[in-house]
């Protein structure tokens, strides 16, 4: 039996693979150790994806929303235009390797504050009004962003508010 368990990881194609190797295949690669810049790096993709998210709901990225994503991107973790770009394209490949949103807004959650949490939902916000447009498919994301945040309802409303120039802390 052993020589037999030996030979299942032998040859080649997908029958001398070992099962961790070919679930490891569907469903992306293994964990690694994460350094602190590795950390980082998480973060700036789970805010993207969120603000990628939000721009793509209405089946329209527009240019507005584009800049406004990329001039977010750079204002917010201090990165250039071209590492924005970089930054949008990595997103964009995550975001295709999951199935919704609860990892990245996870990462979000473990890494700020509500405050910081409450920043990045204005973000949200501009990147829907970059078009002038609020479409019921935005809202329901902005909605389900704001419950995966662990936001209530108000603090939705009132970072609307703001962004529109209607609120008290406009």
């Amino acid at each position: 039996m052993t020589d037999d368990n030996a030979r299942v990881g032998e040859g080649n194609g997908a029958a001398g693979r070992s099962l961790l190797t070919r679930l490891s295949d569907l469903f992306g690669s293994a964990p690694q150790a994460l350094s602190p810049e590795d950390d980082a790096d998480k973060l700036q993709v789970a805010t993207c994806t969120i603000l990628l998210e939000v721009a793509r709901a209405d089946d329209e990225f527009s240019e507005a929303e584009r800049r406004h994503v990329v001039d977010t991107l750079c204002r917010r973790f201090s990165l250039s235009h071209s590492d924005a770009e970089a930054l949008i394209e990595t997103s964009t490949q995550k975001r295709r390797g999951t199935y919704d949103l609860w990892h990245f807004t996870h990462e979000i959650n473990d890494s700020c504050t509500r405050a910081e949490k409450l920043r990045i939902i204005e973000e949200v916000w501009r990147v829907i009004y970059a078009d002038g447009t609020l479409t019921s498919h935005e809202d329901y994301v902005v909605h389900k962003l704001a419950k995966l945040l662990n936001l209530a309802h108000p603090d939705l409303i009132e970072a609307k508010l703001r962004v529109l120039g209607k609120g008290s802390g406009a």
